[in-house]
């Protein structure tokens, strides 16, 4: 897998004085579209424009800046350029032979945005577009999303593997993958997750750019402009058809007190593509009865991860994701098995102001395997973060997270299942935002906050092994 390592993209900014050193190559991703500034056909044909265009890693997508304030191309053999020397609002952004001239000296502002020394002109995508193939040019600096540029990394090259690999090839195989950012095979090109807009209740389904790619946030933006969207549906990509739709939709019956989370709260990238994310607020759950597909029952083991937010949390119960009850109510110890991430802690044991991996195993949340103190818990509060939850269904449980963006796992809990939880009695249902006892008349409240942008269950107790790569995948997968 190619991935660029930004060792320090930082643009000089001669005007105030400051001249770092060469920074490595690296790509340019646009705040407003999540693409990449791009040499258009990937040419180096001297007066060639600049464009946005799907971040692939080639060449004309990675930008050095020097030292001499020059904005480097093309492993260093051409710089961008203000086409003929011009300083006026709408001139082309291009590249040029380097010659030190005013107008290849570049420089970047607090605000992201990257302006031309001579001009004072900002590099912007025209008419604030986001399609792929959209010019560059200068223009009056405003500092808006389509003048905002921040360094990246590619993305998974197609095919290469991904989480659910990674899991299958450890003896562990995915029973649901859910995502609205990315492919979590490195083979799927199906839908990721369905949005409904507002204006006339219709719905569009949003799969990936390329097999085992990105989401194509710019299917969302186009349907969605104009009106409200949210998300319906976030599909299951394993095959067994463990889709979760969000309860008070007529797939889950008898779900009232639940409705789906609005399509547009959070824009991200990953992979330096536009994506965005599954953001519940209180009141927001989806649901899957996946016992007959596969999804692990009674004390069969089982293991899950997720990549979630530590700035978008609350204490309402339960911001969950794994393993639930098909009836929907609060059956037993051990009928839940889910990932819970949030700033309740109903017995002590959890170190810091939270957020914190917990284990939601039904009548408990446990930071550990027991009530008491867990030297090991704890805060994870990192904008991106990875958690995890392995069972062996009849002694044993694991919690893990780290921050998304860099570092290896860490271990909170390793050892016993709390009294009264062995065996387990999982029902093989999925629940995500909620409890396991919402959303029905006289069920639980759903109360809780939180972020989702992927996650998978599996069948087996994952090794370390497999977790770690896992880890390291989404690390390399590139959340900004």
């Amino acid at each position: 897998m190619r991935v660029f390592v930004v060792v320090a993209a930082m643009l000089v900014a001669t005007l105030a004085g400051a001249v770092p050193a060469s920074a490595a190559a690296a790509p340019l991703v646009g705040a407003a579209s999540g693409r990449c500034l791009n040499v258009k056909g990937g040419t180096d044909a001297p007066g060639t424009a600049l464009e946005i265009q799907d971040c692939t890693g080639g060449a004309g997508q990675a930008y050095e800046f020097t030292a001499a304030g020059e904005l480097r191309t093309l492993n260093g053999t051409r710089c961008v350029d203000a086409y003929g020397n011009q300083t006026s609002a709408g001139t082309a952004a291009i590249i040029w032979s380097c010659h030190g001239g005013a107008n290849q000296q570049w420089r970047q502002n607090a605000d992201g945005t990257i302006s031309g020394a001579q001009s004072g002109l900002c590099l912007d995508v025209t008419g604030a577009g986001t399609a792929a193939g959209t010019a560059v040019v200068l223009w009056t600096c405003h500092g808006r999303s389509n003048q905002q540029w921040s360094a990246g990394t590619t993305p998974p090259l197609p095919g290469g593997p991904a989480p659910c690999d990674i899991y299958a090839s450890g003896g562990t195989p995915c029973v649901a993958a859910h995502s609205t950012v990315r492919a979590l095979y490195g083979t799927y090109a199906g839908n990721l997750y369905q949005v409904r807009r507002s204006s006339d209740n219709t719905t569009r389904n949003v799969g990936v750019r390329a097999a085992g790619g990105t989401v194509d946030a710019a299917t969302q933006d186009s349907f969605c402009t104009g009106t409200s969207c949210v998300i319906t549906v976030v599909y299951d990509q394993s095959g067994r058809g463990n889709d979760l739709w969000y309860q008070g939709s007529s797939v889950v019956p008898g779900s009232n007190q639940s409705s789906p989370a609005k399509a547009t709260s959070e824009s991200l990238t990953v992979g330096g593509a536009k994506a965005y994310s599954l953001y519940i607020n209180p009141g927001n759950s989806y649901w899957r009865d996946g016992h007959l597909t596969g999804v692990p029952t009674g004390s069969a083991p089982e293991g899950m991860y997720m990549v979630t937010s530590g700035t978008h949390v609350n204490s309402g119960c339960c911001f969950d994701y794994g393993n639930s009850e098909t009836t929907r109510k609060a059956d037993a110890a051990g009928a839940m098995d889910a990932i819970n991430f949030g700033t309740q802690c109903w017995f002590g044991g959890c170190s810091g102001s939270g957020p914190w991996v917990q284990a939601d195993l039904e009548w408990g949340l446990y930071p550990g395997g027991s009530q008491q103190w867990n030297p090991n818990q704890r805060a994870l509060p990192s904008k991106f973060v990875t958690a995890m939850l392995k069972n062996n269904g009849t002694s044993r449980f694991a919690l893990k997270g780290s921050n998304a963006q860099s570092g290896s796992l860490t271990t909170m809990w390793d050892g016993g299942l709390p009294g009264g939880y062995s065996p387990m009695k999982k029902q093989g249902a999925i629940i995500l935002g909620s409890g396991g006892d919402c959303c029905k008349p006289g069920g639980g409240a759903n109360l809780s906050a939180g972020t989702f942008y992927e996650g998978a269950m599996v069948a087996g107790y994952p090794s370390d092994a497999t977790e770690n790569a896992v880890q390291a995948n989404v690390v390399a997968a590139g959340y900004r």
